[in-house]
């Protein structure tokens, strides 16, 4: 029998503290100018810079370049606007040059590296250049490759998160220059991150040092108005980059996103307070930098920028000098959440060994996993390996019979299906076959790639589209790995935790990820606090156990910061010293945090 949804955590955290919209402070004394009030400040400014006044208005692939050109003409009536996509190659031209990294499935490509500039053909660009008069705004995506060919111009990046690219997608937008609207939102995603994301992301870096003025793109035109900014926020460049120093010296969360999935379930519906209007929730995307957002708060509202930002402009500070060495500006630790309270089972699935993801899909890394049971019924299970001394060959001729229609995959037959309890901790190296049962809600810690799950049974099911969810058995097939039987998976992967130390009422265990996997993990069991080190290397926590924390600094280097059950918060390398400790609200008697980092990214480490 399940447990109501409503019983489950009594005493853990009261309905809705969860917060959805965590905020970073902007410098103190900087406002969020909305409106026309932007734009004609932006216009003042690039009247300073030079006699002939030009705004460079660059956008990230997916803003609404219609209705931004829209509040523009209106708050600046005198000012003539151009397109910079004018002179972009055509449309034809641009698809060959992409098309082998697209290939033709639904969700696998293999990782670019163009330059903005593969797009555009120069010529036409020094041809604009020259036509540009004063008073003149050029918009699009590639606007700044005219700064070099103009004199003085006022530059301002219009940025964007994916999240909210992807939700416009899924309503029917395009991808850049692209005609597909009707298209699959899979392959719209694929090309996204494959091609245009990557692009763009390597195009608005060059930018970040010199940019005038940054602006809200998820609100022109936003998929759901945020309630408290109507309008888009502008920034000037300096807000931007003191704001991203200064948050890469304190701890901060991320701004989560929340979606459904066929097999998705009730927990944070019901715990965190999320729309009930939905049939549920899947994922929560609580610390993926790549993906979600920072909201940047002060006079003036909020602006939102992608968090992926800030690992751009404080590599070093966030990370840490040996990962950044190591991964350059990538954020490598993902943590989120797998919903299947009162829904299914996750897709039978297995993740690229390290050889196979970079020679197939250019990926410098694989997504080594974990499963942390933030809650679990009497019923819960995960399957995680083959049962010792089954039929190889039999096995993958039942998963191709079943894909094609056939008889349903006996999973019992050949997978291991282990209880999962509260608290417990799975780890999942890359090429170990897996996934989430119903009735549970797992915490997912893993190496950061995200889009190379090979599913090799789906359980007959289709996608919320209707259409059924991509099935990669010939990639799957090539990266399980046959030893993970019972026996292995007993004794390397079940039942790691290990008591490190016992000081006070505090106990640190290791909760056991495997030797080839390259995060670490250590829980942290508590009363009153536990002091932590960054040692000069990213820290990312979950309040697992206990309704309310704080993170303080012993020196009073920055502002306490106060976290919630279930929340993932994200503490800097810089940071150093820090203490997770009650509150004067706090009701549990015991917390908990699990924390993940780098092995050997530590400055102990040697």
């Amino acid at each position: 029998m399940s447990t109501p949804i409503s019983d489950m955590h009594e005493g853990h955290t009261e309905r809705g503290r969860y917060d959805t919209q965590p905020t970073v402070p902007l410098p103190s004394g900087e406002r969020i100018l909305r409106g026309s009030a932007g734009w004609q400040a932006a216009a003042e400014y690039a009247a300073v810079r030079g006699a002939t006044p030009v705004l460079l208005v660059d956008t990230y692939p997916g803003v609404d370049i219609p209705a931004l050109s829209a509040q523009i003409q209106e708050a600046l009536p005198d000012w003539t606007i151009v397109n910079v996509e004018d002179a972009a190659r055509p449309g034809a031209e641009v698809e060959q040059l992409i098309a082998p990294h697209l290939t033709d499935d639904r969700v696998l490509g293999v990782m670019s590296h163009f330059a903005l500039g593969d797009f555009y053909d120069s010529e036409r660009l020094s041809e604009l250049a020259q036509s540009v008069a004063a008073s003149t705004v050029v918009i699009g995506w590639g606007a700044a490759l005219l700064a070099d060919r103009l004199e003085n111009p006022a530059t301002v990046l219009v940025d964007m998160a994916r999240w909210e690219i992807q939700l416009r997608q899924r309503a029917g937008a395009t991808n850049w220059r692209a005609d597909n609207a009707g298209e699959d939102s899979l392959r719209k995603y694929k090309r996204g991150f494959y091609v245009e994301w990557r692009t763009a992301d390597r195009h608005k870096r060059t930018l970040f040092d010199t940019v005038d003025f940054v602006v809200d793109g998820n609100a022109i035109a936003p998929t759901v108005p945020h309630p408290d900014s109507p309008d888009a926020g502008m920034i000037t460049g300096d807000a931007f980059r003191q704001a991203l120093q200064d948050a890469a010296a304190r701890p901060f969360r991320v701004v989560p996103f929340f979606d459904p999935g066929v097999w998705g379930g009730q927990w944070m519906k019901n715990l965190i307070g999320l729309d009930p209007a939905k049939d549920n929730y899947a994922w929560c995307f609580d610390c993926v930098p790549e993906e979600n957002s920072l909201l940047l708060e002060g006079d003036g509202g909020v602006v939102e920028i992608p968090s992926i930002d800030l690992v751009f402009a404080q590599p070093v500070d966030l990370l840490g000098a040996k990962n950044f060495s190591r991964f350059g500006a990538d954020f490598p630790i993902r943590f989120d959440f797998l919903d299947t309270m009162g829904g299914g089972n996750l897709s039978l699935q297995v993740h690229p060994l390290q050889d196979y993801i970079r020679n197939t899909f250019g990926m410098a890394y694989t997504q080594d996993e974990s499963y942390y049971l933030l809650d679990a019924d009497d019923d819960a299970v995960v399957f995680l390996g083959t049962k010792t001394g089954i039929d190889r060959q039999q096995m993958v001729e039942d998963l191709t019979t079943a894909q094609e229609g056939g008889a349903p995959f006996p999973a019992e037959k050949y997978i291991n299906s282990f209880p999962a309890r509260k608290h417990d901790h799975f780890a999942i190296p890359a090429g170990t076959i897996h996934c989430s049962g119903a009735n549970s809600m797992v915490l997912e810690i893993s190496a950061t790639p995200s889009t190379f799950t090979f599913k090799l049974w789906d359980w007959g099911r289709v996608g919320l589209d209707g259409i059924p969810r991509p099935v990669h058995l010939d990639h799957g097939v090539k990266n399980i790995q046959w030893d993970r039987d019972t026996e292995w998976v007993n004794e390397h992967l079940l039942e790691q935790v290990e008591t490190l130390r016992t000081d006070g009422d505090v106990v640190e265990e290791r909760t056991g990820l495997h030797e080839l996997e390259f995060i670490e993990t250590r829980r942290h069991w508590f009363a009153q606090g536990a002091d932590h080190d960054t040692e000069g290397t990213v820290n990312v926590l979950n309040l697992v156990e206990g309704d309310e924390a704080r993170i303080v600094s012993p020196t009073g280097a920055f502002e306490p910061f106060v976290v919630h059950y279930a929340e993932t918060f994200i503490v800097p390398a810089a940071v150093g010293a820090y203490r997770v400790e009650r509150t004067e609200r706090t009701r549990s008697e015991r917390l908990a945090t699990i924390k993940a980092y780098v092995r050997g990214s530590r400055t102990s480490d040697n």
